[in-house]
């Protein structure tokens, strides 16, 4: 599909991922709707960053990926849609799984419902490397078992399934998108690369982290961006449920050491029984495959293995070092 000419509608427009996407699609000059989460203060979460190049060529259009009449009427007119908004911390879910239910499931049952109804020509449905669970074979394929460790990735592998039925009862063109922990510039600090570096660089020499033994599969901003747009340009991929991620795994642990090594300190580290997960929840072993996305879209990493992990993080210490960055982080906060 030729995006050109194509209204895009970007849920979740205001949060990380989401943000980079839609300043990238409207840098290609394609015609871009982002729907925000409504908030009284008009804030549009990371969008409010943007040049008001960028900013001044997106429509905006506030709302509740929840309420599926708002979900309708922001879909109206637009040809493809990816669809980012979620609940995504996976403490919080623990404490509060009914939201996850309402947000990932009912939302994403919206989505699709709506673009059933109006014809949209492209679902892009975001999933996450989280529904795997920990890894029973590596590299990860997408035929890999599903399973909910977490109240989180049991929302998420819901909201898949709800997903891939449409596609299959009604033919409506979904395609799964399953990004393997994406990280970079504006992540939130309930993520561990943040963590990580927020504490070093508030002067913190003992940093407080949680399980240091699962390993990730860290896949940089812009591949994650880039994969999302070589699937929705793809022909081939309705009804198919696709990784992007690197094929390089990282303890955790050994993450922090690169850290600290790339901003020349040395770190004690200092896990936090309060950060780690219950045992049974823990995901101890991320590894993708992605040569399907390779087979089906053409995509691949910039940013792979462990000299491009350094790469990224080199690039997402830049940013966090900016006063201006780190000054909206509290290093100090165990965010859920």
């Amino acid at each position: 599909m030729n995006l050109q000419n194509k209204k895009i509608l970007v849920t979740g427009a205001d949060g990380f991922i989401g943000s980079h996407l839609v300043e990238t699609l409207v840098a290609c000059g394609y015609d871009v709707r982002a729907l925000t989460l409504y908030n009284s203060f008009n804030s549009r979460g990371w969008l409010d960053g943007v040049p008001d190049k960028i900013q001044n060529s997106i429509e905006f259009f506030p709302g509740d990926i929840r309420d599926p009449f708002l979900v309708k009427e922001a879909m109206k007119g637009c040809d493809v849609v990816f669809h980012l908004a979620a609940l995504i911390a996976i403490p919080y879910s623990y404490i509060a799984p009914a939201s996850y239910i309402d947000t990932n499931v009912h939302g994403t049952l919206n989505i699709v419902q709506a673009a059933r109804e109006l014809g949209v020509e492209k679902v892009l449905h975001t999933s996450t490397s989280e529904t795997y669970g920990t890894a029973q074979f590596v590299p990860i394929t997408e035929e890999h078992p599903l399973v909910g460790q977490s109240p989180y990735s049991a929302s998420k592998i819901s909201a898949d399934q709800v997903a891939v039925s449409y596609y299959k009862s009604f033919e409506t063109p979904v395609s799964i998108v399953r990004p393997f922990n994406t990280y970079g510039p504006k992540q939130s600090a309930r993520a561990v690369i943040p963590t990580i570096i927020t504490q070093i660089a508030s002067g913190k020499r003992e940093i407080t982290l949680g399980a240091l033994n699962p390993t990730r599969d860290l896949t940089y901003v812009s591949d994650t961006v880039q994969g999302f747009i070589a699937i929705a340009q793809s022909d081939n991929v309705n009804g198919e449920a696709i990784n992007l991620g690197t094929g390089y795994e990282i303890s955790i642990g050994d993450l922090a050491s690169m850290i600290a090594e790339i901003m020349g300190v040395s770190i004690k580290i200092k896990s936090n029984q309060e950060r780690i997960r219950p045992e049974n929840s823990e995901v101890e072993r991320l590894l993708s495959d992605n040569s399907k996305s390779k087979r089906l879209t053409g995509w691949e990493p910039e940013f792979f293995g462990v000299e491009g992990l350094r790469n990224g993080l080199e690039q997402t210490i830049r940013w966090f070092k900016e006063p201006a960055n780190l000054a909206r982080y509290n290093p100090n906060d165990y965010v859920v």
